[in-house]
């Protein structure tokens, strides 16, 4: 019991020791203050985030339903990309996916295929409602198995109110056999558009 009560009475001279030392030297600083001239400005900032935002006009009928596709059949369509918002971007790419699976999609080689055409004009319809051309010379984006996604590279709308006119078609090559027969595939094609690299502001 006393060898507590002693432990207790040294650590409260220990406290009240190091409060003595503090208070000195608060007194000695205080002892050297003076009065100064100052002077201070400010800068307001204000940041606003930007909006990254991509438009997709049909100047053609969308969505699109066919039926009795065959080997060698080609769907195109084409479409108006727009960077209706206030940032750059620094990708678009075009991706498709399908709401059920099919031969039609599973199979890369013999299943459909995707290609993304550009204009530098807006396409003109050819004599039938499912043919459209390019009077400036159309530029292949990319083209492969309709699930495998597609990078636009340095496109227009990757700039503020940059329009793209573009055109997709969806295709079942000549190699498709009897097992590609009946089959239906749900496709829904979206074009993503990717915020540019920051940067030192």
């Amino acid at each position: 019991m006393s060898t507590r009560t002693t432990a207790t009475a040294s650590t409260a001279r220990k406290v009240v020791g190091s409060l003595g030392v503090i208070g000195a030297a608060a007194a000695v600083a205080g002892l050297g203050t003076f009065g100064s001239f100052t002077d201070s400005t400010s800068v307001d900032t204000t940041i606003s985030s930007g909006t990254v935002s991509i438009d997709l006009t049909q100047p053609a009928a969308i969505p699109v339903t066919t039926a009795g596709f065959v080997p060698g059949d080609v769907l195109t369509r084409p479409v108006t990309l727009v960077n209706d918002g206030d940032t750059a971007l620094g990708a678009v790419n075009l991706s498709a996916t399908a709401a059920a699976s099919s031969i039609l999609t599973s199979d890369a080689a013999k299943g459909l295929q995707l290609t993304l055409k550009s204009c530098p004009v807006a396409w003109t319809q050819g004599t039938t409602a499912s043919t459209w051309t390019c009077a400036g010379g159309e530029t292949i984006l990319g083209s492969g198995a309709v699930l495998a996604p597609i990078a636009l590279g340095p496109v227009n709308s990757l700039n503020v109110g940059g329009t793209d006119h573009l055109a997709f078609s969806i295709g079942l090559p000549a190699t498709a056999d009897n097992a590609f027969q009946g089959k239906t595939a749900d496709l829904t094609l979206t074009f993503t558009g990717t915020q540019r690299s920051g940067t030192a502001r």
